[in-house]
């Protein structure tokens, strides 16, 4: 890890980016990419995903810095390195999500199910929502997607009505919970 004997001034990698946007920005990616690609490799991914996810960082970092959204506090490649450990992080835990049960686990699971019939109490109350409120809170916390894109997929007029939307669908789920305890759906 590299250690800053003086913290980074984002005013003078702003300047860099303005003035030499190219240059900065392949010089970013050929200090951070060795180590992102032993991060990724390291949690079972691909040189591919390293590089996504590097080139996601790099966006992310460069519209933050020009319009002077970001403080630094460490190495530009710390900072970079944080953004692909996190965002990695949530890949694999919306991959761990979405893989596709066996047919004998999910036959399994189907025989349970008739058993544990409380269990699935709730997935009745957030159906009782509606469709949109059902979405929207099944896209963000069982599927794990950014508000952006439950946004743009349920035709919000930007992210703030789609978090506005959430929070009213969360409250009218723990409205409708009010009267239970945990214990009614175990």
């Amino acid at each position: 890890m590299q250690t800053l004997e003086q913290p980074v001034i984002a005013t003078d990698i702003r300047e860099d980016l303005v003035q030499h946007r190219e240059k900065t920005l392949e010089k970013l990616y050929a200090k951070a990419y060795p180590m992102v690609l032993h991060y990724v490799k390291q949690q079972h991914g691909s040189p591919d995903d390293a590089k996504d996810l590097l080139q996601d960082a790099i966006i992310l970092f460069y519209e933050k810095v020009v319009h002077q959204k970001l403080t630094l506090t460490a190495a530009p490649t710390t900072y970079l390195m944080a953004v692909c450990k996190n965002r990695w992080r949530h890949e694999l835990e919306k991959r761990n999500r979405q893989q596709e049960l066996s047919p004998e686990v999910g036959e399994q699971l189907q025989e349970e199910s008739a058993l544990e019939a409380p269990a699935f109490a709730l997935a009745a109350f957030v159906d009782k929502l509606g469709e949109k409120c059902r979405a929207t809170l099944v896209a963000f916390y069982y599927l794990g997607q950014q508000l952006e894109q439950i946004a743009q997929q349920h035709q919000y007029r930007n992210v703030r009505s789609a978090t506005v939307q959430k929070f009213k669908c969360l409250e009218r789920l723990r409205k409708s919970l009010q009267g239970f305890s945990i214990h009614h759906f175990r």
